[in-house]
């Protein structure tokens, strides 16, 4: 789940990060307000949308007035914003986020986030700050450090030192690195975090060392135990078919191809997708139902995929232990009944159950093909959706 710059920054506030004074504005005349509130008398005026790039977009604008302020929120609220992550259809901006200017020194950049091959949390740091990370590791990797954190000793100063020395940091502004980053590893363990970047980090002409921007994403399965960051979700920067998706406990992601893809299990879903592009198609979607699905869960996800106008097919490939191949029959025929279907369907289906849930299908009186392998199935819906 992903979070928007001025709540993370709230977030990390409470564990005593240091970040600029702000506030949050929805209407023009809460950002007037803010900007009076801050005293200024330098502004920094901020669209929030759950991307990055906005300040290349035209999204963040330095301002020294207050009416600089007003025009600037007038220009930015309801504007589309196009950046890199948000593609050619954009963001409309709905929010915005008041700071308090910064003299900034120097520009650096730091994150932490779960580094899967270690199983431990490591911090990257760059004295590259303020540019895409992407690009600096592309042209200068030598300039990215990463520093791993051994969960059974924890955070030690050292850490922050080491981190500090690899930003080129001395003295006093070495010292509040190290508190900086203890503060973030805190902050990181106690929400669960599985993202969390600060770019830039910066220091300021009179020697502080201050979070400029920030982004996280936390653990979606560990929400459960953070009520509170429930509460900062804003579905409306979300894809609403993956806000269905997630009311129903459905693991789906929209992707931009022809072909949609229903499948119970990651890895499952990996290969699926895999087959498709291998046979000349592109998948519209991951979608796993998981393992132990029932026929209204089923039913829901298939209504999800046929709802993307983009699906010109689908591919059904379901490998039944837990997951019981009955019951994915009875909720694809159940939801195809329903939404009267209308693009070609393809059904693989192989474990528990499998010649029931093939006789489900065989019966329903449904345009279904039945696929006798992967392979098989992957064509066949290929074909169908080519013409």
């Amino acid at each position: 789940m992903n979070i928007h710059e001025y709540q993370a920054k709230e977030v990390l506030r409470g564990f005593g990060v240091p970040v600029p004074r702000g506030k949050a504005a929805f209407t023009v005349e809460e950002a007037v307000a803010a900007a009076k509130e801050l005293g200024g008398p330098v502004w920094v005026v901020k669209a929030q949308i759950h991307a990055g790039g906005r300040g290349k977009g035209g999204g963040v604008k330095v301002v020294k007035s207050i009416e600089d302020v007003e025009k600037e929120a007038r220009r930015m609220l309801g504007m589309t914003l196009v950046t890199h992550q948000t593609g050619p259809a954009g963001r409309v901006v709905k929010r915005l986020y008041i700071e308090d200017g910064s003299a900034i020194d120097r520009e650096l950049y730091l994150s932490a986030l779960v580094d899967r091959g270690t199983s431990r949390i490591s911090f990257i740091a760059s004295t590259e700050g303020g540019m895409d990370i992407e690009e600096v590791a592309h042209k200068t990797p030598e300039k990215i450090e990463t520093f791993t954190i051994d969960p059974a000793v924890g955070y030690s100063p050292y850490v922050g030192l080491d981190i500090a020395s690899a930003l080129k940091l001395k003295g006093e502004q070495a010292k509040q690195c190290g508190k900086l980053i203890q503060s973030l590893y805190s902050a990181f363990l106690a929400k669960d975090m599985s993202l969390l970047e600060i770019n830039p980090l910066v220091v300021t002409k009179d020697g502080q060392v201050i979070c400029l921007d920030a982004k996280i994403n936390f653990d979606d399965n560990s929400l459960y135990r953070h009520k509170d960051v429930q509460g900062l979700r804003d579905l409306e920067e979300e894809d609403p078919m993956e806000v269905e998706a997630s009311k129903f406990d459905l693991s789906y992601i929209k992707l931009d191809g022809e072909i949609g893809c229903m499948v119970n299990g990651a890895g499952l879903a990996m290969a699926t997708m895999d087959i498709i592009k291998l046979y000349g198609s592109e998948p519209a979607n991951f979608l796993d139902v998981g393992g132990g699905a029932s026929k209204e869960k089923v039913t829901a996800a298939f209504k999800i995929i046929v709802s993307d106008p983009n699906v010109k097919g689908i591919l059904v490939n379901i490998f039944g232990g837990i997951m019981k191949c009955d019951i994915i029959a009875e909720g694809i025929v159940a939801a195809a009944k329903e939404i009267s279907l209308s693009v070609p369907l393809v059904v693989r289906l192989e474990g528990t159950n499998v010649e029931k849930g093939k006789e489900i299908l065989a019966k329903s009186g449904l345009p279904i093909v039945s696929g006798s392998d992967l392979a098989d199935a992957a064509q066949k819906i290929v074909k169908a959706v080519k013409g």
